[in-house]
């Protein structure tokens, strides 16, 4: 079974009802009915207004319930998976559920079901006496004029835009009339197109093998796995460059929906069909951004991106233009599409005057970048320094292999080399650098280095370290010594020690690089003698070997591996100090 196959909740029917459930939980401003699997607007949350009802089959959320609330839907119907809710659920939600006596205005991609049901519902709601209209939005471009014939495009993500500015527009008073122009004139200037690396698995289904490739991506796959436009091996930026053309280019007369130039305000709207990381939109919301500016010349005014219309666990991307138009009722398509809505679906954050009115400063240089540290005025001999430096960097680049293999015993194995590049970057740095004789500025440099290549934790105790050592320095700049001598390292290593000590509870004997750094630092404070200091650090490290870890990653991994060899980071920082004493030698 694929991960997309597997489930928390594998009832359809308890996960749908849970679900709507849970938006009551975090939007007080609603209410479920049950039975007909509605979520609507209670009475006292908003004063009467247009209604706007909307909804489809399951698995679309945060869309259609969690839009639910002031500012914007006042109902939202739901069916099972996938599918249609009935023409007699959106019947009781249009007469029973929420405000009419404003009117009621409902909105319904184009899909047949969805379109029969919600269709048939306003008949019966126009029936009665009932003042309602309807809007079907079909926005996808990948479906083209010849494969949509008499049917059309389908709705995807750009109803959203829909949702929000009518919604909106409702919102202040406006009449139906209006509220019903306003959305066809939003739905007539949208268009737009997905593309998704797999199909996804409705639970409760059998598990088909109808997949794509491990290369493939399907460019225009509907949000109910329909099939797309075409599938490519390309990469995001060709992706991207395809969807853009299937949705802005002017000469493919099948898909040609909407002419949109740059001189067009526009909306932008990249939307996450559920299964991608926050992390990986923001680098498809950046390329969608630069191909429009870069190809087309076109820079929305307005850039919205997250999760509004998904495909249960899709992963996949859908990018949604929306061309904006004089509404002529004194309210534009960006003031109602900024105005705020108490939902928990809706995400845009920005406020239309932000917006308008972007801040434009940036710090190129911090005041403290731009100043320089101060001197400890603690001297040393820089090139007998850089002598004993060189030779432990080079000792410790030389064990990487055995400094991996251990950390691969007991931890995830980057050890060696996170070491190893901090080593040839301060390397780097001393084999080019002129001679500094101040022992805080000459460390500085060195700081600066290992917080630039270091990461993990390792790489965070050193610079922790290190930054405290060169406080500790400078701590004895009044101490009356003009000498950064064996005393004077001795005691800045101790206040070292006890600064990282606030940060880390590791002490000797928890398995750690502590074990070679507290020998080295009481040696070398008890006999000024580095190669003593080396020894007992060496010392330290090897009694790591059949050490049971309470700290570091090693607590996890468990096993018998702690046996056979040494603490990697302990190891390690032994071999760093074994060099500087036979460099200083």
């Amino acid at each position: 079974m694929s991960f997309e196959a597997k489930h928390f909740i594998n009832d359809p029917t308890q996960l749908v009802l849970s679900a709507l459930k849970s938006i009551t939980l975090t939007n007080p401003t609603t209410a479920l009915d049950t039975e007909n699997k509605v979520i609507y607007l209670r009475p006292d949350a908003a004063k009467p207004q247009v209604s706007l009802v909307s909804g489809g089959g399951s698995g679309h959320e945060p869309s259609f319930a969690a839009f639910v609330g002031p500012g914007l839907l006042s109902g939202a119907v739901a069916g099972t998976i996938f599918a249609s809710p009935s023409a007699e659920q959106i019947r009781r939600c249009i007469l029973g559920r929420v405000e009419a006596s404003k009117g009621v205005l409902v909105i319904v991609m184009n899909y047949t079901g969805d379109v029969l049901n919600f269709g048939m519902a306003v008949e019966k709601a126009k029936a009665a006496g009932m003042d309602v209209e309807m809007v079907v939005m079909g926005d996808d471009a990948g479906v083209g004029r010849e494969a949509g014939g008499k049917v059309g495009r389908r709705g995807i993500a750009g109803t959203v835009l829909v949702h929000k500015i009518s919604g909106a527009l409702a919102a202040t008073g406006a009449s139906l009339k209006e509220v019903h122009k306003v959305a066809q004139l939003v739905a007539d200037n949208t268009v737009s197109i997905g593309s998704s690396l797999s199909h996804v698995h409705v639970p409760g289904r059998e598990v088909t093998e109808d997949e794509l490739k491990k290369d493939e991506v399907e460019i225009g796959m509907g949000i109910h796995n329909e099939a797309g436009s075409e599938k490519t091996t390309a990469d995001l930026s060709g992706i991207v460059k395809t969807m853009l053309k299937y949705m802005l280019d002017s000469s493919d007369k099948d898909r040609a929906f909407l002419s949109i130039s740059s001189s067009d305000e526009t909306v932008l709207l990249v939307n996450n069909l559920g299964g991608v990381s926050v992390l990986e939109m923001g680098g498809i919301t950046t390329e969608v951004v630069t191909q429009l500016a870069n190809e087309y010349s076109i820079k929305p005014v307005r850039i919205i991106a997250g999760t509004f219309m998904t495909s249960l666990n899709g992963v996949g991307f859908s990018i949604s233009l929306l061309r904006t138009k004089d509404t002529g009722i004194g309210k534009s398509m960006l003031e109602l599409l900024d105005a705020p809505a108490e939902c928990s679906g809706w995400s845009a954050a920005i406020s239309s005057s932000t917006w308008s009115k972007p801040p434009t400063e940036t710090v190129e240089k911090s005041g403290a970048e731009a100043g320089e540290n101060k001197p400890c005025g603690l001297e040393m001999d820089p090139n007998l320094a850089t002598r004993g430096l060189k030779t432990a960097l080079e000792h410790v680049i030389k064990a990487e292999p055995d400094i991996t293999k251990y950390d691969t015993v007991v931890g995830d194995g980057d050890c060696g080399i996170g070491l190893k590049r901090g080593a040839e970057g301060v390397l780097e740095h001393i084999n080019s650098a002129t001679g500094q004789a101040d022992a805080a500025l000459y460390l500085d440099k060195i700081i600066s280095i290992v917080e630039n290549t270091m990461d993990g934790t390792s790489g965070a105790l050193y610079a922790i370290f290190l930054n405290a050592l060169a406080h500790g320095l400078r701590s004895q700049s009044d101490s009356g010594s003009k000498q950064a001598d064996a005393k004077v390292w001795a005691k800045a290593l101790s206040i070292a020690m006890e600064s990282m000590g606030k940060y880390t509870p590791a002490q000797p004997g928890d398995r750690t690089l502590v074990d070679a750094l507290a020998p080295f630092v009481e040696q070398l404070g008890a006999s000024g003698d580095v190669q003593k200091a080396a020894q007992a650090a060496d010392e330290g490290a090897k009694s790591t070997k059949g050490m049971k870890a309470s700290l570091g990653r090693t607590v996890y991994v468990g096993g018998s591996g702690f046996k056979e060899v040494p603490d990697p980071g302990a190891y390690g920082l032994a071999v760093f100090f074994n060099g500087l004493a036979e460099g200083l030698r």
